[in-house]
């Protein structure tokens, strides 16, 4: 029995909508998610022991360094992570162990600088975190203001730019312009996006070390994914995922039977059963 559900849709010829494909993707993808998300975090790992080893030392010297090694690994293993949930919301056909090294081939070059970048920030965001909790005195409503703010806008932008890295050939100022012209017409769909990964992962700190428990089965996957769903059919409108992917890797193309295609199955396999 698996944690979520998978019921096969019942001859449409056509995706589902909703809460029942978000169902629907949870119950068939689940194992998929889980594996990927297994090798997410060890590729987060050096970043993660690197930072925490900087914050309790106090030490921004030792920060900058861990942060730019962790991220130059973990950057790739992100990308990945993001390439696996936008196979998964567009039902692309394929293995996932072969989806998967053909990702990371395809895009760990590219993946490297952003990675780098991603993790000093967010290792700098740790460290005024931690700052902040050690302090003697309340840090103030407006420092607090703007933490909170840039984090925000932090996470609002890199999963925008995610996306844009492993699913199009674009140079990086092309995939920023992007990013900051979608945040604009956008900005309510994509802070309410970024404010629901935001509370996920405060949940997690404020229930460290228990919530460990929790990341081998939840961890990075689970949020990336209702993030992304609640923002794919936007993105897939403003830049056209799906007919750009059908255009350029043809065999990535879902395929939705017909109701008579459906039916023509079931009872090949009902016959095969009795």
């Amino acid at each position: 029995m698996t944690l979520f559900q998978y019921h096969e849709p019942n001859g449409t010829g056509r995706r589902l909508t909703g809460i029942w494909h978000y169902n629907e993707l949870l119950g068939r993808d689940f194992k998929r998610f889980l594996t990927i998300n297994l090798l997410t975090l060890l590729g987060f790992l050096p970043f993660i022991l690197g930072t925490i080893y900087a914050v309790l030392s106090s030490s921004i010297l030792v920060l900058i360094p861990v942060c730019i090694l962790g991220g130059a690994i973990a950057g790739p293993f992100l990308a990945c992570m993001y390439d696996t949930v936008f196979r998964s919301l567009r039902d692309a056909p394929g293995r996932c162990i072969e989806n998967y090294s053909h990702a990371f081939r395809q895009n760990w070059r590219q993946a490297v600088i952003p990675g780098i970048i991603f993790c000093l920030l967010l290792g700098f965001y740790a460290f005024m975190l931690m700052m902040f909790l050690w302090a003697y005195r309340f840090p103030g409503w407006g420092t607090l203001a703007v933490y909170i703010c840039s984090l925000l806008f932090f996470t609002m932008f890199f999963t925008l730019y995610w996306p844009q890295l492993v699913l199009f050939e674009q140079t990086g100022i092309q995939r920023f312009k992007n990013c900051l012209l979608f945040l604009i017409r956008f900005f309510w769909r994509s802070f309410g996006c970024a404010l629901l990964q935001l509370v996920y992962w405060a949940v997690i700190l404020l229930f460290l070390p228990w919530s460990v428990i929790l990341l081998p089965f939840l961890g990075v996957w689970f949020i990336l994914f209702t993030a992304n769903f609640l923002l794919y059919d936007t993105l897939n409108e403003i830049f056209h995922i799906e007919e750009e992917i059908a255009q350029a890797f043809p065999e990535q193309t879902a395929f939705y039977e017909d109701d008579e295609a459906w039916l023509k199955r079931k009872q090949a396999e009902q016959n095969c059963g009795n």
